[in-house]
Parts: C-alpha cells; sequence; structure tokens
C-alpha cells in the first residue's frame, strides 16, 4: 500500500514544482522586463532631455531677440551703403552635455588657441544649459571645429555689424558692441531713439527694419578724409579735423576726425585721442571769431562797413597790452580789419557794440545752446555768462572762450544764407523743414556784408593760399591761429589752426570748417599760421568737392562785382 500510495503521489508533487518554477520564472522575466524598460525609459527620458534642451531665452542678461536683432543698413544721400548686417557663425556649449571637459578644452584649445585655457575650462565644466564659447567666428574656424565632433557644443548664427568703409565715417556712424548694440555715433543714436523717432526714420520694433538713409556724402567724406590725412602727414600733425554743411538746411554732408578708428574693431575706439573733434571736443577757434564779431556790429548798427578804425598802437588794459600780429599802424577801414585780421580793430568793434550786447550776441548765434545735432558724442560751449572789459576784448578775436566746431560752422552757415541760424543734422531735411526749424539771427543786408568780408580775405587777406587752390569756386573765409593752453598757461609754440568758410559766396550752398592741430612748417620757407595750414586744405578740399556737388567753376568779374556791397562801390566811385 504505501509503495503503491507512494508512486501515485509522484506525478503530482513534480506536476505542482514544475509550475512554481514556471511561475517563479515568469516573474522574474517580467520583473527584468520591468526593469530593462525603467533603466531604458530613464535613459530616452534623459537623451530627449538633453536633445531637446533649448537655448536659454536670457543670456547674460541680455533677450535672445535682442542678441540677435538685425540692425537697418545704413545708407549715405546717394544710396551707398555705409553700414550694414552679414551673417556669421557664433560657437556655444551646453555643459550639461559635455562628456568629457578636458578632452573637450584640449581640442578647442587647439584649434582655437586664443581662447585662454583656465578660462575655457570654467565655462565647460558646469550645469548651465547655454553658455557663449565664441561669438562671430569665421567660417573657416566654425568648420575647423564642427570637424571635432565634441558633443554640447553647436553654433548660432548672427548678425554682425559691417562697415565697408572702414574708418572714412567712424565717427558718425560709431559702432555696436558684440550683441550688435549700438555704442557710439548714429547706432547708439538709433537704439537709444524714441517710438516717435524711429517711425520718422522708417523704422518699426518687432519687424523688418528699412534702410537709414543719412545726409552724408560718401564722395565728400573720402574727399575730406584722403585730404586731412594727408595733412597731418604733410604738416605733421597731432589731429586734423573738418565738416561740411549745407547752409541752407543744416545738412551734414561730410565730418571727419583724425585720429579715428575702424568700426570693424570696435575696440580700435577706446585708443587714444579717437575724439570726435567736431561735436565732442571745445577750443578756442582764434581769428575765426572776428566774423562773429563784426557780423553782431553790423547787424546791431554799432558799426558801418564804411567806418575807420585807429590801429596805430595796441589797447592797454591794465598791465595787459593787446597788439596786431603784423600790425599796420595805422587807421584801417573795416574791411580792412578783417583782411589783415587785426585785434585792436576788432577790440574797438566790439567796443561800439558794448560787451553786454556782444554777449547777447553771442547767445543769439547758439554758442550757449548744447547741439542738436544726432550723436551721443556732444559738448557744451564754455564761455563766461558775462564779460569784463578785458575778457570781452579777448573773445573778440576768439581767446578766453571754447565752442566746438559745429557750432562755429552752424553760425557761418547763418551768416552766409541771408541770417537764418539752422540746428544741423544727420537726417535729410526739406528747404521748408529747415526753414520752419531756423530762426532768424541777423539780417539778410548784414549777410551780405559778411559775404563780402569773406570775400575779401580770401583774394587780399590771408585767405588768399585757399583761393589759389579753389580757383573759381567763389570760396572765402576767415583763418584763426590760436596759442593752445599748456599748464594753464598760452603756448606759442604750439596752436590750433583754423579755416572757417564758404562757398560759392555768390549763391551761398556751403559752408566748412578745417581745423589742423599743433601743425609744422611744410617745409623751411613756409609759414606756420593757418593760412599755410588749414586755408590750404580747405581749397584742397573745395577744389576735390565742388565738382561732385554741381557747383562749376565762374571766372566771371560780374559775379565778383556782385559781392561788393553798394557802399563799398560808392566809396570807390568818390575817391
Amino acid at each position: 500500500m504505501s509503495l503503491a500510495t507512494t508512486h501515485s503521489q509522484a506525478p503530482i508533487a513534480l506536476e505542482g514544482g514544475r509550475k512554481t518554477r514556471k511561475n517563479l520564472t515568469q516573474t522574474r522575466i517580467r520583473l527584468a522586463i520591468v526593469g530593462l524598460v525603467l533603466v531604458f525609459g530613464v535613459i530616452g527620458a534623459r537623451l530627449v532631455q538633453l536633445g531637446g534642451i533649448r537655448e536659454s531665452e536670457a543670456t547674460s542678461g541680455r533677450a535672445r531677440d535682442v542678441i540677435t536683432a538685425s540692425r537697418p543698413p545704413l545708407l549715405d544721400r546717394n544710396g551707398r551703403e555705409l553700414a550694414m548686417d552679414i551673417q556669421v557663425p557664433s560657437l556655444f556649449a551646453s555643459p550639461r552635455q559635455i562628456i568629457d571637459v578636458d578632452e573637450a578644452v584640449e581640442k578647442l584649445h587647439g584649434v582655437l588657441p586664443e581662447l585662454d585655457v583656465n578660462w575655457l575650462r570654467d565655462k565647460l565644466d558646469g550645469d548651465e544649459g547655454f553658455v557663449w564659447i565664441k561669438r562671430e567666428m569665421s567660417q573657416a574656424d566654425r568648420d575647423k571645429v564642427f570637424n571635432l565632433g565634441i558633443p554640447g557644443l553647436g553654433f548660432r548664427t548672427e548678425s554682425r555689424r559691417y562697415y565697408p568703409g572702414g574708418n572714412t565715417a567712424s565717427h558718425v556712424l560709431g559702432t555696436v558692441n558684440v550683441d550688435n548694440q549700438g555704442i557710439s555715433g548714429i547706432e547708439k543714436y538709433l537704439d537709444g531713439a524714441e517710438v516717435k523717432v524711429l517711425q520718422e526714420l522708417g523704422l518699426a520694433r518687432g519687424r523688418a527694419l528699412e534702410p537709414v538713409t543719412l545726409t552724408l556724402d560718401l564722395r565728400v567724406q573720402n574727399a575730406m578724409h584722403a585730404e586731412l590725412v594727408d595733412a597731418m602727414e604733410r604738416y605733421q600733425a597731432i589731429a586734423a579735423a573738418g565738416v561740411l554743411l549745407n547752409a541752407r538746411t543744416g545738412e551734414i554732408l561730410g565730418l571727419v576726425s583724425l585720429p579715428d578708428f575702424d568700426p570693424n574693431v570696435p575696440a580700435s575706439a577706446l585708443q587714444e585721442g579717437r575724439l570726435n573733434r567736431i561735436t565732442a571736443g571745445t577750443f578756442e577757434l582764434g581769428s575765426t571769431f572776428k566774423t562773429v564779431t563784426l557780423a553782431g556790429a553790423l547787424d546791431a548798427g554799432a558799426v558801418r562797413l564804411t567806418d575807420q578804425f585807429d590801429a596805430t598802437k595796441p589797447i592797454r588794459f591794465g598791465r595787459f597790452s593787446i597788439g596786431d600780429f603784423h600790425g599796420k599802424r595805422r587807421m584801417l577801414s573795416l574791411p580792412e580789419v578783417y583782411k589783415f585780421s587785426s585785434n585792436i580793430g576788432t577790440i574797438k568793434i566790439m567796443q561800439a557794440l558794448g560787451k553786454d550786447r556782444f554777449r547777447e550776441f553771442l547767445n543769439r548765434v547758439g554758442f550757449d545752446d548744447p547741439l542738436t545735432v544726432e550723436l551721443p558724442e556732444t559738448k557744451r560751449s564754455s564761455i563766461a555768462p558775462t564779460f569784463s572789459d578785458v575778457a570781452a576784448a579777448t573773445a573778440a578775436f576768439g581767446h578766453g572762450l571754447t565752442i566746438t566746431p559745429l557750432h562755429m560752422a552752424a553760425a557761418m552757415a547763418a551768416f552766409v544764407n541771408g541770417g537764418t541760424l539752422v540746428p544741423p543734422t544727420l537726417f535729410p531735411r526739406t528747404m521748408g523743414e529747415a526753414m520752419a526749424l531756423g530762426r532768424r539771427i541777423i539780417s539778410p543786408r548784414t549777410s551780405e556784408y559778411v559775404r563780402y568780408l569773406m570775400r575779401l580775405n580770401a583774394l587780399e587777406g590771408s585767405g588768399r593760399r585757399m583761393n589759389a587752390i579753389a580757383d573759381g569756386y567763389l570760396a572765402g573765409g576767415k583763418t584763426g591761429t590760436a596759442d593752445k593752453v599748456v599748464d594753464g598757461r598760452y603756448d606759442s609754440t604750439r596752436n590750433l589752426a583754423v579755416f572757417a568758410s564758404g562757398f560759392p559766396l555768390t549763391d551761398p550752398q556751403y559752408v566748412m570748417v578745417v581745423l589742423v592741430d599743433e601743425p609744422k612748417r611744410e617745409t623751411p620757407q613756409s609759414g606756420r599760421t593757418a593760412a599755410w595750414n588749414a586755408g590750404e586744405v580747405t581749397g584742397r578740399i573745395i577744389h576735390r568737392i565742388a565738382p561732385l556737388l554741381g557747383v562749376m567753376p565762374d571766372f566771371s568779374e560780374s559775379s565778383e562785382l556782385s559781392l561788393v556791397p553798394s557802399e563799398i562801390r560808392n566809396s570807390r566811385d568818390g575817391n
């Protein structure tokens, strides 16, 4: 029985063991599958996470759309490109995706040796989702980095500002930083402009930007730049500058200040002496100020064109004595005071006007006003609110007060255009807009007197060297040679040479102010006053740009005679 019982129960026990083992195996398989699914799920999720990492919406506090924002092309008045955006690759990294930091640093440094190894390791050894490694790379460098095959590195196409003219108009255009944001010049002005201004210029936020047209004439700008570069070499000067205005609208057609910089290399703007001397430099402009003094006195009726002034001896103010550089030591007519650049005669003309009215006239011509030109780099004049007798005397011939060359250019435009002071601008303006913005500072008759004096100086005075070069374009103007202040004292060995001019004076269209800082004699036989340097540079510029601007030479005697006021013609006939 027992044996039979044993044999009869064995299949049942075996079947139960098999079932248990089968269930256990299935459970283990299920657990393994679940484990594998979990493992691969985690891996997959991580891969999806890494693969789906988006570049940070903000980098160094700047939104992506700001960093990559395009800028409007800048054009000259004839449609030539002055500045444009080009597309360039920039290298970034996602440090959390970098597998081997040391390997990545070694390989990247081999291709981009300018990157500091420690800086690069700090950048890559972190948990950020986005860091810049190198902005605005060349395509060749981009290809080298790409071929390294380093996980966690990527490229973004960014807009980079490009200035095809290089240095030529750098102080006007300014430059941008690595995020394509304006940091100087017109570039900075456009970024800081109000919405209304942007709309007036055809710009709009959040959509494609239309080109912005400036008043610069690239042909004029190139000619001025070339002649001023030549002047620095020719006269071994430390700096030179010039500005050309449309006398009727205030539009700036050319503005150069040397030394300048390459806006394609923004760091070059930080080098010593890279100052915009036309708008951000204030200077004693010397005898060019005599035009201002005579215009004020003539307009007030304090003196007449035919008046005589005693220039036989210096004028004394206590222990101070003021004389003439090349004194005639005789009575001088008002035109002779101007063409001989007599300090004595100019002081007496100012005294006839009165120091208080003289100071008021300086305010009327805008010398106390801040420049309204669309450049961030501007400076205010430095003029005492009231004048003592001696301060008024020295101010009459341009000493003891400082203004920007653009202030002087705007005043000269008013003196020749019939008497209307129009604020200078770098954006196109119609005659109607200019007249609406302008204000009268002298009468049309006084403007005729000033044009006559300027032309007389070109024919018979210190402007003769200028006129010989710009012959036929009926230009005229006034020289100024001002000793510079060094350690609180005037240094007669270091001076600023200036020429303020207009052309053609029979139909005034343009005015120009040219500076040459600390010029030396071109030859041992040359002089060192402004007639020999700033005057000659002015003549060379006019000779080059007048035909470009449609100003034809005129050698007719009738044109010259048309500039002579009736008072002078009658006095000549009486003699």
